[in-house]
């Protein structure tokens, strides 16, 4: 079984098997299948033959083609001349076996002068014969330039001037072009042009043009021959030039021409006068050529009367001086118009064009295959301008003169077939010819009688992707001409046109192939003959697709890209994903790499800006998608920096941008140097768009200036441009004063003057100093002035202490002063203050806070800027304190001219002092008397601590330590207390006052085993303090511990006992006898080794002891029993203490058995619980459980 694979986006037919395979159903023509049925015959067809006029290389052998096919194969012979050519006869005459084809060797001997005429093939078997068109043979001919003596041509410029080529006439015609000695082609303009005929013209001539070797070559491409004439000199000479020679040497007549160098409105070189007459042949082009000269230089535009010149058919060439209109027609004729125009006036020239037509092919005629008795038609009709000429020929000899066919009527152009018999065979050719040229079509009448045959190979399998057409083969022959049709299925009907497309050849086509398609179809053909039949198989797969497509991708050089490329496809196909570079293919270099549906590409360089496209394909169908990388990268340097416009204070700075790597320039940074003042160290000067490429700088006087670019993009700044030519600027005045100038004293007695001083940039020239003046603000005095340099500071002395003093300080150089400095205040320095605030007085707001007021110091005394008032206060100790520890002075500062202030943070119940000082910005001055006053009680602390100890059944014994600031007399505590129950709810509260003198209280008549929550607080007569809060919890009922103990002085009880010991002892004993091992063995002790598993009377989980209630207390709330005694320090249980120890095991402490049975409780001290919240109980382990667990 074959597997065929259909093409995409073209139709199945011709594409899909050979031509000859296909009914051509074409006027009941029928092409015979002669490579797929055998012993069918068929008249001569010329498949190849050489070209109608056939130029040869006469250096090399001629080969004229002339091939056919037919069967039985055809045999060839030749006419010269009209005459046979027996081939047999020339030695250097061969033809190719199984071929017309004549090779004629002449490389050896022989002349191709010789072989020139007319040559027409015929090929021929007993269907009939056809024969070729005239074939004319002509050897290329490239004849030398006949030898001139060419004069120097002489012209004034600005005149008009032809260089002639008129190349020799060659077989075929030549190339013409115009270039110097050395072969470089001259260059031409809409002022020097060549003409079609191959002249060089010159609509004006310039000094320019003046040469010695304007060369004319003529080019012959069939012998690969350059042809060159003699070269042509031009002097061309001004007015002004040849006003000393003209009469000296040479007469006006001696000159190309004799104008004068004047401007002058356009006259026509070429063509000439105001019309001419242009015949051309259909389906060439037409050129059309006006040339003018004038000055200045004249342009040319085309029009055409009467209609528009064809857009997509019109191009113009050589500066506009030619119009080319390709593929002419008949509707091309008409007059055409060119204008040559200038300022001073134009000239016009019209072209009449007639399009003239070689025959060509309105219907051709076509093969007949026919059967006996069928009827059939030959139409051979052709147009042209003349209106061509039908002739018929039959087997290559006129109609006329062949032997009659009644089968056969000729009408003109069509000859008519009726009634056809096998005799009816032939070959028929056609000739319309007029004056320019002619056709000849053979076509062969073939009478065949044949049952239909399918051609197409049975049971072929299609694959077609889904929603896409499908072209299923049916080619057939059979005569008469059978018919077909398609049927799907085994049992299928016929398929009608409103789905399926049925072509002429057979061919069914689906016009779009869905999943449902799928199956086999059958072909069936009939004719009178009989009938065949073909299956094939058609099976619909799923579309490949991207289901990922790249994405565009922009990425700095040097950087990482990767592309993704997911692709879907039927999985009974296989797909190959291929990556391509610009069409192409990937480099071959290791910084690609493909990882399954991943393009990388490694350290990418300015070659990887490429469009990428992944291209899927599977066996029948191709997918691809495609991303742009962009390499980026901070721009390259700019270049060639210049400056231009060199004024005193600006210069022009032009630069050549760098590759801006295609991200685009956003700005221009623009440095300086200052090699004389700052060399070394970069300044920025400006900034400019990126559009820009030039700058214009304001420059300061006396700077040696350079200059360099910095380019920036989206990804940074490029580095440096080499740096520009050195430029210094001229000295001037400083246009700037020092900034920052102060007055400030630093003593009492001096004003110490304080600037910024210029930089070397601003100085503006050589010999920078400083004239620094002062004088009183109040005072009449003159400036005094003192000029410095290389200083930012000059002390003025023997100054008042803190007058006011107006200060300038001014700029200036050898070459002048800067403008008039700003003048400022000063004062000389300050001193301490002489005199102490007066009046001052405390007022208490409440335990923490005070006001106090004074008076302010008179503004003379102060002796400086006043920055405030200053309070120094202090808790006064008693005398005792005093002595242990330095007062501790507390100072609070009030800014300005404040008159009052107050003091926060005082501690209450305390005993302060204050005084208040006056501070300038030297220091403080004297203080003031000092104030006393006192601050009220306020509320107290929270008492230091406050705990609970010995608790008992019902009471509780608080202890605690007062406040450690009781802020003032404590008058009494106050404690708060409530219980709290199992859920955690508040009982009511108690309150108790208690005297301020007491640190400790019993509370009495609790409730037992109950947890209590106190709240406790100090109070003065300001209030009360904060509070401490406590929990503690009462003990248990001793009543309940009684019971116990009498439980277990029970004589029973002692008795149960007693026999848990005896049954301990005797498992003991067997224990130590199965062992083989005597000796005590102490019950306080584990065992070391595992017991016998015969002798385990329980389960681990049974060991402890169960909880010990007692019968009466079983009805109340069960509480937490009485700490019993701590057992002995041996851990071993008395006989006096037994009654006793049997409640300490309930108390927590877990009695339990060993594996073996030995009793393990532990003995040591018990662990105080925590008080239980809430009715929560913890009961003793009931002995009594235990043991009935243990039996």
């Amino acid at each position: 079984m074959r597997l065929k694979i259909m093409p995409l986006k073209k139709s199945f037919s011709v594409h899909r098997v050979p031509l000859i395979l296909f009914l051509c159903q074409l006027m009941s023509a029928l092409e015979v299948p002669l490579d797929q049925l055998e012993n069918l015959v068929q008249p001569p067809t010329i498949t190849r033959q050489s070209p109608k006029d056939y130029i040869i290389d006469p250096r090399e052998n001629i080969e004229i083609q002339c091939e056919a096919k037919g069967k039985p194969p055809p045999s060839f012979s030749w006419t010269r001349n009209g005459t046979h050519f027996d081939i047999d006869k020339d030695p250097l005459v061969k033809m190719l076996p199984n071929s017309g084809t004549l090779v004629i060797s002449i490389t050896i001997e022989g002349k191709a002068e010789t072989y020139e005429g007319v040559y027409q093939c015929t090929a021929r078997n007993e269907r009939g014969a056809a024969i070729s068109n005239n074939i004319i043979i002509r050897p290329s001919r490239s004849p030398l330039w006949t030898k001139e003596k060419l004069e120097q041509i002489t012209i004034l410029k600005g005149q008009s001037l032809v260089l002639p080529c008129r190349p020799p006439l060659g077989l075929p015609p030549p190339i013409i072009f115009w270039m110097d000695n050395s072969f470089q082609r001259l260059p031409q303009s809409e002022r020097v042009s060549q003409g079609l005929n191959g002249d060089l013209y010159f609509s004006n001539v310039l000094p320019e043009d003046t040469r010695e070797d304007y060369v004319c070559y003529a080019r012959f491409n069939h012998t690969q021959t350059i042809q060159q004439k003699q070269p042509i000199s031009v002097k061309v000479h001004s007015m002004d030039e040849l006003n000393d020679t003209i009469t000296a040497n040479l007469s006006d007549s001696e000159f190309y021409g004799a104008k004068s160098y004047i401007e002058r409105p356009p006259k026509l070189l070429s063509p000439e006068g105001r019309t001419s007459h242009k015949e051309e042949l259909r389906e060439n082009v037409l050129s059309l050529e006006c040339i003018a000269e004038g000055l200045p230089t004249p342009s040319i535009t085309w029009t055409k009367e009467d209609g528009e010149l064809p857009i997509n058919r019109t191009s113009y060439t050589n500066f506009r001086k030619t119009l080319n209109i390709n593929l002419v027609s008949e509707a091309d004729s008409g007059k055409y118009k060119c204008t040559a125009r200038n300022p001073l006036g134009f000239v016009e020239h019209t072209i009449s064009v007639t399009v003239k037509a070689a025959p060509y092919w309105i219907t051709a005629p076509k093969n007949l295959v026919l059967s006996p008795g069928e009827d059939g038609t030959l139409i051979c009709r052709a147009n042209g301008n003349p209106k061509p000429k039908i002739s018929w020929l039959t087997n290559g000899v006129p109609i006329e003169m062949a032997p009659d066919d009644p089968s056969r009527k000729i009408d003109g152009d069509t000859i008519l077939f009726s009634d056809v018999q096998e005799s009816s065979s032939a070959v028929y050719q056609c000739n319309a010819s007029n004056e320019y040229g002619y056709l000849l079509a053979n076509a062969f009448v073939n009478v065949l009688a044949e049952p239909p045959r399918i051609l197409t190979d049975a049971n072929l399998h299609y694959q077609v992707i889904t929603d896409r057409p499908a072209m299923l083969d049916c080619a057939f022959f059979g005569s008469p001409i059978p018919t077909f049709k398609w049927f799907k299925g085994t049992k299928g009907s016929v398929l009608q046109e409103n789905t399926y497309i049925f072509h002429d050849n057979g061919t069914l086509e689906i016009p779009v192939a869905q999943k449902d398609s799928a199956g086999t179809y059958t072909c069936v053909v009939r004719n009178k003959l009989g009938m065949a039949k073909n299956d094939v198989h058609l099976e619909i797969k799923d579309p490949t697709r991207i289901i990922k497509h790249p994405e565009y991708k922009v990425v700095q050089r040097g950087g990482k890209v990767s592309f993704e490329c997911k692709v879907k496809h039927d999985p009974t196909l296989i797909a190959t994903l291929t990556w391509l570079k610009d069409n192409g293919e990937l480099p071959n270099d290791g910084r690609f790499s493909i990882d399954n549906d991943h393009l990388v590409i490694m350290n990418i360089s300015d070659e990887d800006d490429a469009t990428y496209t992944c291209v899927a394909n599977t066996s029948l169908d191709i997918v691809s998608a495609s991303a742009v990388l962009r390499v980026v990268d901070r721009p390259n340097p700019p270049f060639d920096l210049e400056l231009t416009s060199l004024l005193e204070r600006s210069v022009q700075l032009s630069w050549i941008p760098g590759d801006e790597n295609n991200s685009p320039i956003t700005d221009f940074i623009i440095e300086y140097e200052d090699s004389l003042h700052e060399p070394g160290i970069w300044h920025h000067h400006s900034d400019v768009p990126g559009t820009q490429t030039t700058a214009e700088l304001k420059l300061s006087p006396y700077v040696k200036y350079s200059f360099r670019v910095i380019a920036v993009n989206s990804i940074g700044r490029s580095l440096p441009s080499e740096v520009s030519e050195y430029y210094m600027t001229k000295a001037a005045e400083p246009e700037e004063n020092p900034t920052a100038v102060e007055g400030i004293g630093s003593e009492p007695d001096n004003l110490v003057i304080t600037w910024q001083p210029l930089k070397g940039f601003d100085s503006n020239g050589p010999g920078l100093q400083y004239k620094v003046s002062w004088r009183q603000k109040d005072g009449d005095d003159e400036w005094t002035s003192v000029v410095v340099a290389n200083v930012s500071k000059y002390i003025v002395s023997g100054t008042p202490t803190f007058v006011p003093y107006l200060v300038k300080v001014q700029a200036l150089n050898d070459v002048g002063f800067a403008p008039e400095p700003v003048i400022i205040i000063g004062h000389s320095g300050e001193d301490l203050p002489m005199v102490a605030p007066s009046n001052v007085h405390v007022n208490v707001v409440n335990s923490t806070l005070a006001e106090v007021h004074w008076e302010p110091v008179p503004p003379k005394s102060i002796r400086g800027h006043l920055k405030g008032y200053r309070i120094y206060y202090w808790k006064v100790k008693n005398s005792s304190k005093r002595n242990k520890r330095h007062v501790e002075k507390k100072i609070l500062t009030f800014n300005g001219n404040k008159t009052h202030g107050m003091l926060p943070g005082l501690e209450p119940f305390s005993h302060y002092m204050l005084n208040v000082r006056v501070v300038n910005g030297k220091g403080e001055g004297p203080a003031s008397v000092d104030r006393v006053f006192n601050t009220p009680e306020g509320v107290p602390s929270a008492p230091l601590f406050l705990k609970i100890v010995n608790p008992t059944l019902d009471s509780l014994t608080l202890e605690w330590d007062p406040p450690s600031h009781p802020n003032g007399i404590l008058t009494a505590y106050t404690l708060k207390f409530q219980p709290i129950n199992s859920t955690h709810e508040l009982g009511p509260l108690v309150d108790i006052k208690i005297p301020a003198n007491m640190t400790s209280l019993i509370l009495r008549n609790l409730s037992y085993n109950t947890r209590y929550k106190f709240y406790f607080y100090a109070q003065t007569s300001a209030g009360s303090g904060s509070q401490i809060t406590e929990e503690a919890v009462t003990t248990v009922d001793e009543a309940m511990a009684s019971r116990q103990v009498d439980i277990a002085t029970q004589g029973w009880f002692i008795g149960l006992m007693c026999a848990v010991a005896l049954l301990i002892l005797i498992l003991l004993i067997v224990c130590f006898i199965r062992r083989n091992k005597g000796g005590k063995y102490p019950v306080k002790e584990k065992e070391d080794a595992h017991a016998d598993p015969e002798i385990q009377p329980m389960k681990e989980d049974d060991g402890t002891f169960g909880e010990y209630r007692s019968l009466e207390s079983d009805a109340e709330d069960h509480k937490p029993s009485k700490k019993g005694s701590r057992t002995p320090s041996d851990r071993t249980v008395k006989k006096e203490d037994s009654d006793d120890s049997l409640v300490d095991y309930g108390e927590g402490v877990n009695g339990q058995f060993n594996e073996d049975g030995s009793f393990i409780g532990q003995y040591s001290g018990k662990k105080e619980k925590e008080p239980a919240e809430g009715n929560e109980s913890s009961e003793a382990p009931s002995p009594v459980n235990a043991m009935n667990s243990f039996v």
